[in-house]
């Protein structure tokens, strides 16, 4: 089994660094054939997208769909389609994803997805057969989780991803909030609990 973490954090080692290696740690704990790849979006050179929607518009029988921008991310997309388990870690930045997160999201949308017809004629769908797991992890530094849904706009954003997109089934999420009062071991134990869940 192989695992993707797919971080958007702009500070390594951190909060949101620090859950992700709790939820990898327990999803490697017992089986030995779980492998896992770290991507830190922010060592990547990855540009915005152009909105030409030649990949939207590309052969629909391919599983990764051509851009006509050349990046880090031609590097990225091996993985993502060897992956059968998604980690996606950011810092929640103006209530959303970090930029680079986003920035990444907006790539990957037509280049994994096709038009479908759900809910409208046009939609995304992915264009892999492959269906995936994911869990979402994110974290604020003021905001306590009891705000949560006031002020995560992370979670629907990254989990419509995850389904139009990645052909991924989220089977949890965490939002470690007021980081910088409650501190980042207040969520090790969900993080480890999602862990365990994204491999079963």
């Amino acid at each position: 089994m192989k695992v993707l973490s797919i971080i958007g954090t702009y500070r390594k080692g951190k909060t949101i660094d620090t859950l992700v290696s709790k939820a990898i740690e327990r999803a490697t704990a017992r089986d030995t054939d779980v492998t896992v790849d770290k991507i830190y979006l922010i060592d990547k050179h990855i540009e915005y997208c152009k909105n030409c929607m030649t990949c939207r518009n590309d052969d629909t029988e391919e599983d990764v769909a051509d851009c006509v921008i050349s990046d880090d991310l031609n590097d990225v997309f091996p993985l993502i389609q060897e992956a059968d388990r998604l980690i996606f870690a950011t810092p929640i930045n103006c209530g959303t994803v970090t930029a680079v997160m986003k920035t990444f999201l907006e790539r990957t949308c037509w280049t994994l997805a096709k038009p479908g017809n759900d809910p409208i004629p046009g939609c995304p769908e992915p264009r892999s057969t492959k269906k995936r797991k994911a869990i979402i992890l994110l974290s604020t530094g003021i905001v306590p989780p009891d705000l949560r849904e006031a002020c995560d706009d992370a979670t629907p954003l990254i989990t419509s991803n995850c389904e139009y997109c990645f052909n991924a089934e989220v089977v949890g999420t965490l939002c470690a909030g007021a980081v910088e009062s409650e501190g980042v071991a207040t969520f090790f134990e969900e993080a480890i609990r999602l862990g365990k869940k994204l491999v079963l």
